[in-house]
This record gives C-alpha cells, sequence and structure tokens, in this order.
C-alpha cells in the first residue's frame, strides 16, 4: 500500500500538468525553451508517475486495467475480472 503522502503528489502533479498544459503548447511551438525552463518541473506530464488505482502501487502496473499485476492477479482468481481464466500461475 503507497503511502498517502505519496498519493496526493502525485494528485499534485496532475493538476500541475492541466494547469500549465496550455502554456506548455504555446511555449514550444514558439520554441521559447527558456520560458519552458522556468516553468515549474512538475508540470511535465514525464513526472506522472502510474500508480494501481486500489493499491496505489507504483511498479507492476498494467495500463490497460489501471491496476498493478499483484491486484490483477488477485482479481483474475477470485474471478473478478469478465473473460480471464486463471491459467497454471
Amino acid at each position: 500500500m503507497a503511502k498517502e503522502s505519496m498519493k496526493a503528489r502525485e494528485v499534485k502533479r496532475i493538476r500541475l500538468v492541466e494547469k500549465y498544459a496550455a502554456k506548455r503548447a504555446r511555449l514550444k511551438a514558439e520554441g521559447d525553451f527558456v520560458g519552458l525552463s522556468r516553468l515549474p518541473r512538475n508540470s511535465n506530464p514525464n513526472r506522472i508517475h502510474n500508480r494501481c488505482k486500489l493499491t496505489g502501487r507504483p511498479k507492476g502496473y498494467m495500463r490497460q486495467f489501471g491496476i498493478s499485476r499483484i491486484t490483477f492477479r488477485e482479481m483474475a482468481s477470485f474471478g473478478i475480472i469478465p473473460g480471464i481464466r486463471k491459467a497454471s500461475w
């Protein structure tokens, strides 16, 4: 389980990316790299880290489902995810 502070930090980064998206696009189109460097670092979309929606785990993230591999495996073995059958794992 991820710490609440780590989850809050990710939410803050997402808000910053949304806030500066238009300004960042305009500065990139103009080629103003000095202006880009003056924007907050966390406003860059590359700084957002994918996390499991249920546990907040940052590693083993499956984009298609939005959860970690461990959560996916648990849900598949309980039959919660439709169309997924447990094979030999």
